[in-house]
């Protein structure tokens, strides 16, 4: 059956048509940037030019299915499937499949050079450590899963709706800010650069023991085997495999130390994980809250590399709304801008995180938001909420975004990866 055309010249239709095959159709859709309607009009377009019905779809179950069309080519598609004898069901099963086998899933676009992005702040508390889980949580989400994204939309919107301390679910709230997107399927390395082995605990992994290797012995050259053997991954669905922990050792208390007496020690990061690279497309440091020699050494590994696109590899500055980030962050960019000076690179910087934010606390919150955008360069790429379920995922020693796959949190660290990746 079919209802008068629509504002855009298209009618309604209403069919059926098995869940899986809706489902397929519509993360298909959206990994091709496509419209359902489209799709489903050039599915029913190619099997009308069919010389005869193709292989016959399992539609047992198959439930009502509506969509637009173009004027006229419903009733083709009646008058195609009757002379071919096949129901209205199977012949739309048909026209989808028949998509879906010309439109195929598209390659994950993986970079050139494995992007290397430092997550810093000299700042202990802002959440660096969330942060970085969180972004290599949505960089390695399964492309052929959906999953909610907060769209793109000026940040000075957020800050007059103060929106993000609340509870509700932004599905719930303002369904119009989420779109349901693929997964960006990226393998993924997290490295628990800080001695306080927050990541690994969160990620429920184990630190290493001081009596055995650790990336600190690999960067002071006194390596004790293979760094990838002390590599564990994240078993969790949305991963599949694609997201990697190298855990930290309280041992890091003393890299500065060691690192002093280490020849060209602004690289000795990049020498230890260097191996490594050619396993991952992006590699996430997580950074300790200091402003030493190991931060040198993560501020040149993010360096960007000869014939490296911009904007693939940096640091990523994570800040709250309140005015010691505000000093911590003058701290850190003028550190990273003497390495830039002194040893002749170019240190690119990703963005601002503003983390932890709550507009319920008043003007002093609204008000440092507010003075974040108004840096613009380097610019506010995510704003994520002091909300629950974060702490109950690192309570319960899970990655948010399998834990609380719709929260607030999660939505807005996949609208975060996004912005850079």
């Amino acid at each position: 059956m079919s209802s008068p055309a629509t504002s855009n010249d298209r009618e309604k239709v209403v069919s059926k048509l098995p869940g899986w095959l809706r489902q397929d159709l519509k993360i298909r859709a959206a990994q091709r940037g496509v419209e359902i309607q489209t799709a489903v009009e050039q599915g029913i377009k190619a099997w009308c030019g069919l010389a005869s019905a193709p292989t016959t779809v399992e539609t047992s179950g198959a439930d009502s299915f509506a969509t637009f069309l173009p004027p006229g080519q419903w009733d083709q598609f009646r008058e195609v499937a009757t002379d071919r004898r096949v129901s209205l069901t199977q012949g739309l099963a048909q026209s989808v499949q028949l998509w879906l086998d010309s439109n195929p899933a598209p390659d994950v676009a993986r970079p050139e050079i494995t992007r290397r992005i430092i997550v810093c702040n000299q700042k202990g508390g802002v959440g660096k450590t969330a942060i970085t889980a969180g972004l290599g949580e949505a960089l390695a989400e399964d492309t052929n899963s959906l999953y909610a994204v907060r769209v793109a939309r000026a940040l000075t919107e957020a800050v007059r709706a103060s929106d993000v301390h609340s509870d509700v679910e932004p599905a719930q709230d303002n369904p119009l800010d989420i779109e349901n997107l693929p997964g960006l399927g990226l393998r993924v390395l997290l490295v628990d650069f800080d001695p306080q082995c927050h990541l690994t605990n969160q990620l429920g992994a184990a630190p290493l023991p001081m009596n055995g290797d650790s990336l600190t012995n690999h960067m002071a050259g006194d390596p004790k085997g293979d760094l990838r053997d002390l590599i564990v991954s994240i078993d969790e669905e949305p991963f599949d495999g694609r997201l990697h922990l190298l855990p930290a050792c309280n041992d890091a208390f003393l890299l500065d130390v060691r690192l002093s007496a280490v020849r060209a020690r602004e690289a000795a990061l990049e020498r230890a994980l260097a191996p490594l690279e050619p396993d991952y497309d992006v590699i996430v440091v997580d950074c300790p809250p200091s402003l030493g020699l190991s931060m040198d050494a993560a501020a040149y590994y993010g360096r960007r590399r000869e014939s490296e696109q911009p904007g693939q590899s940096g640091a990523l500055i994570v800040v709250q709304a309140e005015d010691s980030s505000a000093d911590a962050y003058e701290l850190l960019t003028t550190q990273i801008d003497d390495l830039r000076s002194d040893l002749g690179v170019d240190i690119e910087y990703l963005g601002i995180v503003v983390n932890l934010y709550d507009s319920r606390r008043g003007f002093i919150a609204t008000s440092s938001l507010q003075g974040w955008v108004d840096i613009k360069d380097p610019r506010v790429v995510g704003l994520i909420g002091d909300l629950k379920e974060q702490k109950e995922a690192v309570r319960m020693k899970r990655p948010l975004l399998s834990y609380a796959p719709k929260s607030q949190q999660a939505i807005g660290m996949r609208a975060m990866a996004r912005e850079i990746a």
